[in-house]
């Protein structure tokens, strides 16, 4: 067979972009720090009140809906004494957020409502107004969230267009999660962009995998910028990635025709992968902890008419993709540990790695790096 995709001669990062602490830093500042960044799905966020706390990029913000139902991003810092406000993961705020510190409330809004006993005597009254919670850009897509360090970051609408409308007959928006996994593999966070982004190492890695989608019939639809990827073909006799090779639920949304028979990956620069089932999606949110260690959080999403169906049982998509995912980070465990080697040198892509040669491309545009 083959192989229709170019890996336009791209070779691999060198060493010290796995290893260097130096270097990590800058990522820090040039990628995290800049881009539109996956913090979770607005269904964790069921009613007023209801709260994330979303560390990423060395800051921790605060998603919270509330009281007129909208959806508002704040830095997890009171504006006291710089306490953070959230320390829980995610939870029910009632009608306002309040420091564990020194009880400084404020308004879902992030307005300062009140700050007890600040005024002695002799003491010019606070004004309230001076201190309200710093905002974050929040943009909604499809449900998931996405938050941005940057004040004036580019609209996402224009920065992450290639999404729009893409998943329309999924109904993303309408998912729910009903398990999720996090781990942390001793890896830098590229090699996991690197590893999802092929499956050329899917016939050594993933046996069970290759049987339902076999590695060599996959396309690309968006082979370039930040959101890159495309369809694997699933086999005749399979209907889903499940254990049992069979779907854990009708199709999603209005999913039909060729859809039924596909299973689709996509990289979201820097921080999301998301993988579109017949029946379900896959979500991989990465976060970087050091240069050599990272956070996966890892999501299975269904319809919530499925899941309420009596019966329904997602066990054989979670222990599918669980099982693949261990795979996987021992794959980048490894290469963590060869890479740092006298002997590795960067190395090429060849055309089933188009994908994550095109990752490699727009990290090092956004690092400012030539090729």
């Amino acid at each position: 067979m083959t192989i229709t995709r170019s890996a336009r001669g791209t070779l691999t990062l060198s060493a010290d972009h796995y290893a260097s602490p130096a270097l990590f830093d800058q990522e820090r500042r040039r990628v995290f720090e800049r881009s539109w960044l996956c913090a979770g799905h607005a269904s964790e966020l069921p009613r007023s009140g209801s709260f994330l706390r979303v560390d990423l990029a060395d800051e921790s913000l605060i998603v919270v809906r509330d009281g007129q139902g909208t959806l508002r991003a704040f830095f997890n810092v009171c504006r006291h004494r710089g306490t953070q406000l959230c320390w829980e993961e995610r939870g029910d705020a009632g009608a306002a957020l309040v420091c564990p510190y020194h009880a400084w409330v404020y308004g879902l809004d992030g307005a300062l409502v009140a700050a007890p006993n600040m005024t002695g005597e002799g003491d010019p009254p606070l004004d309230k107004s001076r201190y309200a919670l710093v905002p974050a850009p929040l943009a909604v897509w499809d449900g998931f969230l996405f938050v941005s360090l940057d004040p004036d970051p580019e609209p996402f609408e224009s920065a992450r267009a290639m999404l729009l409308g893409k998943f329309d007959a999924w109904r993303l928006a309408e998912l729910r999660s009903v398990e999720r996994k996090v781990y942390e593999v001793d890896a830098n966070w590229k090699l996991f962009f690197e590893n999802y982004s092929e499956c050329y190492h899917c016939p050594v890695a993933h046996p069970a995998l290759n049987r339902l989608t076999p590695f060599m019939g996959s396309q690309s639809d968006l082979d370039d910028g930040p959101v890159v990827g495309g369809p694997m073909f699933l086999r005749p006799e399979a209907e889903s990635l499940t254990t049992t090779g069979r779907a854990c639920a009708p199709p999603l949304g209005d999913v039909s025709g060729d859809d039924l028979r596909r299973v689709y990956y996509y990289t979201i620069f820097p921080n999301l992968f998301l993988s579109v089932h017949p029946d379900y999606v896959l979500t991989h949110r990465i976060e970087p902890l050091r240069c050599d260690r990272t956070r996966i959080v890892s999501d299975w999403f269904f319809d919530p008419r499925a899941i309420a169906e009596p019966g329904f049982d997602p066990g054989p998509a979670v222990d599918f993709w669980h099982t693949t995912n261990e795979q996987d980070w021992e794959l980048c465990r490894r290469a963590q540990l060869g890479i740092r080697s006298r002997a590795y040198q960067p190395g090429p892509y060849g055309g089933l790695e188009s994908h994550s040669a095109a990752f490699v491309r727009d990290y090092r545009r956004s690092m400012g790096q030539t090729e």
